[in-house]
């Protein structure tokens, strides 16, 4: 064997142990009980049911009790967690750029009256157009996207949206605080590929771009099909009548192709699962911004934010749906390798989702019944942490599967059949955690008495437009007979 094969697992071995050291001392309160928590959320077999249930695993030496006092009386360094989180080896796509998605994943707590902060969460029903608003805590999280087809990110960063937050200034503090902590840690230098950024149509791209500006980043973003564009400013010409000039160009309407006119750049790509895929360029289009929503408190003249639309149309889908998708990209100038760069990107966001399956479905990120805000912040950092150290263990992890399943080589394993492993990897790295101290139990509230400290009741937070909280008017109320006219 070359020692470059023999150095890679070594490379791989100190990744994880250090990172397992970082994370162990970025857990300033009840720092054993959350990092044996940890451990026992990565060695348990099968999906997470039950947060209680982590406590008869072997990794976690203490009781339940300790288990949900981590939760609840805490700390986390989460800025130091997000240097470290940002130190590692990250995936780059094939030209060396690092490519960042964000999305916004809802942990919903439809029945928690007693939980504060929650806010109505966007979800889709069972059904066509089921689009419903469920109470809960809304999480926007940013991963590092790898390329080709793989079930793989590196998440980066994640912020709890408070109720009637402003969602793309949000993303945009949180997009450059994680750009500026990856020149920090030397994962972006000067020269390298400028940092893409794609996000789904829910965010304003444009906007988020023009927030954005002065730093190396590149936004993508989807458009819906109905958005109309405008073109740049035609040369002015003497008019005798004189007038103001005109500001924007002719109309480019997403569904009117006569609007369209002569591509910037055209490329056919043919592809496995979509058949053949055209991309279509127009060069510097930009919205026509009004002093309105997220624009009124807008200090001196509107901008003009220009990109590049590309239109994206595949032969085929293999659910069906919709086989034209609309993007917005922040640079002009679009070669055909740009384009290509765009759309393949955009597909590749889509491996977000399956973070937020394996976050949810198996590791439990959003089966605990917390009261507290702060308890769910810590888990979630919980979770990331745990899902960080299954990727560190990726190239150090081998196929355990099962009599039903297909081999897989070990560089193509999931992220659910690399954990199934992490105990025999725990077991060489160890546990920087000590021993627990034995104890009694506290006696607890005397046998037959009751509970006269009720929990308080929270409504859902809503915020209107003008930024002020919403009240229920007084003839809604319980209680309260409605009036009648005379």
């Amino acid at each position: 064997m070359s020692l470059v094969h023999q150095s890679a697992p070594r490379d791989a071995f100190a990744e994880a142990s250090h990172f397992r050291s970082e994370l162990y001392a970025c857990l300033t309160a009840r720092g054993d009980a959350l990092f044996e928590l940890c451990d026992a959320l990565l060695c348990t077999e099968g999906p997470v049911r039950t947060l209680v249930d982590l406590a008869l695993a072997p990794e976690h030496r203490r009781g339940h009790g300790a288990l949900y006092g981590g939760l609840n009386q805490g700390q986390i360094d989460v800025a130091r967690l997000r240097r470290a989180l940002a130190s590692v080896p990250l995936p780059r796509a094939a030209d060396g750029r690092l490519v960042l998605a964000v999305d916004v994943s809802p942990w919903l707590r439809p029945d928690a009256s007693t939980c504060a902060d929650r806010a109505f969460c966007h979800t889709f029903g069972r059904g066509e157009g089921k689009h419903q608003m469920v109470p809960g805590w809304p999480y926007s999280i940013v991963a590092a996207l790898e390329s080709g087809r793989t079930s793989w990110t590196a998440v980066l960063d994640a912020v709890r949206l408070e109720p009637g937050a402003d969602v793309a200034a949000v993303t945009t503090m949180q997009i450059r605080e994680i750009v500026e902590r990856l020149m920090d840690t030397g994962q972006w230098q000067p020269g390298d590929p400028e940092v893409l950024v794609v996000m789904d149509a829910g965010y304003d791209a444009p906007r988020i771009a023009h927030l954005l500006d002065g730093l190396p980043v590149q936004v993508l973003g989807r458009l819906r099909s109905d958005r109309v564009m405008r073109r740049p400013t035609p040369p002015r010409v003497y008019d005798p009548k004189g007038g103001r000039p005109p500001k924007h160009g002719d109309e480019f309407v997403f569904g009117d192709p006569t609007t369209w006119g002569t591509e910037q750049a055209v490329t056919v790509t043919d592809t496995r699962l979509y058949g053949k895929a055209t991309a279509q360029a127009w060069d510097r289009l930009h919205p026509r911004l009004t002093r309105r929503a997220a624009w009124l408190d807008h200090d001196g003249p509107l901008p003009i934010i220009e990109g590049t639309v590309v239109r994206l149309a595949v032969e085929k889908l293999p659910s069906g749906g919709v086989n034209k998708v609309w993007l917005w990209w922040s640079e002009t100038g679009a070669a055909p390798d740009d384009v290509d760069r765009c759309w393949q990107s955009f597909l590749r966001r889509f491996d977000l989702e399956h973070t937020f399956r394996l976050f949810k479905q198996t590791l439990g990120w959003t089966k605990p019944r917390l009261r507290s805000s702060e308890a769910a912040d810590r888990w979630t950092w919980l979770v990331i942490a745990a899902f960080a150290q299954l990727r560190l263990a990726r190239p150090l992890a081998t196929d355990l599967r099962r009599p039903w399943e297909k081999p897989t080589q070990p560089n193509r394993l999931t992220p659910a059949r690399v954990r199934r492993g992490f105990r025999n990897l725990r077991a060489k790295t160890g546990s920087p955690a000590s021993a627990p101290k034995p104890t009694r139990p506290g006696p607890g509230r005397p046998l037959g008495s009751k509970n006269h400290r009720t929990a308080t009741r929270y409504d859902v937070g809503r915020v209107l437009a003008t930024g002020q909280a919403y009240t229920r008017p007084s003839h809604h109320k319980k209680g309260t007979k409605p009036r009648r006219s005379t």
